[in-house]
């Protein structure tokens, strides 16, 4: 999977407070961790992804990126990745993981493998969370609706708050396809608000363009 419209809306909302350490699980091509790299110009990023021709591909993009010095690839699991730094604490853990639950599988298998997890997934990911974050360190995810709704139930079992959600729509009018959450460790009244992709079909709602000015050419 290379960009997608999931990939860099993460990457442009995700952080606050300047984070210093930067964990990109699931980075794919590294898409997510370059943007974050980009706005914040003193943080050190690290990305996970176990796919080996995709974490290839990541590593050649930091290499040519201007923030090549302040980013690091590992071709494993973030399960892996943890067993062999088990006291790594991080100010930020992004993920826009796979989201299908026990569907039918993509016919390509990379896409399958992108695309594709089991509820297990998503409690090791929550836990990871739990674990690695700093104290007061964000997980931002982005997810369908009801894949959140796993997400929120592994982050009650593992000590980690909803604090912010931001909704996804195609159009004003349309129901949510996407949501973005942040998780915490402290319990804040939640703050939820609503961003469109498209104001009319082929026209982009100002908000989404403003987001992501800084990274499409298109806009």
């Amino acid at each position: 999977m290379k960009i997608n419209t999931d990939g860099v809306l993460l990457g442009a909302m995700a952080g606050n407070n300047n984070p210093s350490s930067i964990l990109d699980i699931g980075t794919g091509t590294g898409v997510i961790a370059l943007m974050l790299a980009q706005r914040y110009s003193s943080s050190n990023i690290t990305a996970v992804e176990m796919d080996e021709a995709a974490a290839q591909t990541a590593k050649l993009n930091f290499s040519n990126s201007q923030f090549d010095d302040r980013l690091q690839v590992h071709a494993q699991s973030f399960q892996h990745y943890f067993t062999e730094h088990p006291s790594q604490q991080f100010d930020l853990i992004v993920s826009n993981p796979p989201f299908y639950i026990q569907s039918l599988p993509s016919p390509g298998k990379l896409k399958a493998l992108a695309k594709h997890a089991d509820s297990n997934f998503f409690n090791e990911l929550i836990a990871a969370m739990a674990l690695h974050l700093t104290v007061d360190g964000e997980g931002w995810l982005i997810a369908p609706l009801n894949t959140v709704s796993l997400m929120l139930q592994s982050a009650k079992q593992n000590g980690l708050y909803l604090q912010r959600a931001v909704d996804i729509s195609s159009y004003p009018k349309a129901e949510p396809h996407r949501r973005v959450i942040v998780l915490g460790r402290k319990q804040t009244p939640v703050i939820t608000t609503r961003l469109c992709i498209y104001d009319a079909p082929g026209v982009y709602n100002a908000e989404y363009q403003a987001l992501l000015s800084a990274f499409l050419t298109v806009f």
